[in-house]
């Protein structure tokens, strides 16, 4: 009897141009691990494999994808072509650039055309758009929704333990141990 643990089934696809997104998109990763949200990750190029980015958007839905979180730099044209092939909900992470600060990036992403939405986090947001990934997921999963308000338990919790220690040692030492 094996005692590896199972991944749950893919409800999220993760889909990056380039493997420089990979730190920003491993913290939507990482936030859907600790709640428990399979997913699948892919580096797909929507300009230099049209074939095989169009192979993957109009094939998601069939993997079970519920929801595809793409990152793009530059023109970020891949969560816009998500958007456009895949029916159900697209976040973009627009990821920062050198030459414009991400800008380029984010006004790529949110300027979409009606009738192609595009969910766009902040600049190298890779954990919100987990979140919010996550959040669609639970408006028909209680068990991922009791999670979430877990989750937002602690963010607050953390808060709190902040400035209580703040109040303790006062912001001098508070700044020495940062």
């Amino acid at each position: 009897m094996s005692t590896a643990k199972k991944n749950p089934p893919a409800q999220v696809g993760i889909v990056m141009g380039s493997d420089s997104d990979m730190p920003v998109m491993a913290k939507a990763a990482e936030i859907l691990d600790k709640l428990g949200v399979g997913y699948e990750m892919t580096i797909i190029s929507a300009h230099r494999e049209p074939d095989i980015f169009f192979e993957y958007a109009s094939t998601a839905e069939k993997k079970g994808f519920k929801v595809i979180i793409a990152g793009a730099g530059m023109a970020a044209h891949l969560p816009g072509m998500c958007a456009a092939i895949f029916p159900m909900p697209v976040i973009g992470i627009p990821m920062h650039t050198t030459s414009l600060g991400g800008r380029d990036s984010l006004y790529s992403i949110v300027q979409m055309p009606s009738g192609i939405p595009v969910a766009t986090v902040a600049i190298n947001g890779g954990a919100n758009a987990g979140l919010l990934a996550a959040k669609i997921l639970a408006t028909s999963d209680k068990k991922l929704l009791g999670k979430l308000k877990k989750y937002s338990e602690d963010l607050k919790k953390q808060v709190q333990d902040k400035d209580a220690k703040l109040q303790e040692i006062g912001y001098k030492k508070y700044l020495e141990n940062k």
